[in-house]
């Protein structure tokens, strides 16, 4: 058995699938937050709004595995048009959120890997993805072949200001 295993979700793998988000989330993000992200989670992460998000044409959910235990989760919206340059067939990866203890042991790398293989089949143009402009993932995401291509602001309740500005 190969250490990473990759699978696409399900209706079935709804519970999982919200159990590894929101302790994927909050172990890598409640500092942005001055709820501890909350209202975040509840709005994103909940059993049914994952359940209704899994059921939406264009959107595609899979679960990472290391060595047969979850590690982390990737959504990506295949049809997604980049903002800055809506000609070209894009796909967004939206979440790409891994546990703590499956950092660093290749599962991130895996998942890229099925992004690319992924955006290939389906003919795709160019992936792209938006990361806050301080986070240790945007090193990840450049080594992965992703450069900044612009910036977003984030606009959410709860969120401390210092955390609003993200890169495209």
């Amino acid at each position: 058995m190969f250490p990473v295993q990759i699978k696409p979700c399900t209706l079935t793998d709804t519970q999982t699938l919200t159990w590894v988000a929101c302790q994927s989330y909050r172990q890598h993000y409640t500092y942005l937050w001055h709820d501890n992200g909350d209202a975040y989670v509840a709005r994103c992460f909940s059993e049914e709004v994952l359940r209704q998000e899994l059921q939406q044409p264009g959107s595609a959910y899979y679960l990472a595995f290391l060595n047969g235990q979850p590690a982390g989760f990737l959504k990506l919206n295949l049809h997604k048009p980049f903002p800055d340059a809506p000609e070209h067939n894009a796909l967004e990866i939206e979440r790409i959120y891994l546990l703590e203890e499956a950092t660093g042991k290749g599962v991130g790398k895996a998942l890229m890997y099925l992004v690319i293989c992924i955006a290939e089949v389906i003919n795709k143009e160019l992936v792209w993805l938006k990361a806050m402009d301080s986070s240790p993932a945007v090193t990840f995401y450049q080594t992965s072949g992703f450069k900044p291509c612009g910036t977003y602001h984030l606009d959410l309740p709860y969120m401390k200001d210092e955390f609003r500005e993200w890169l495209l």
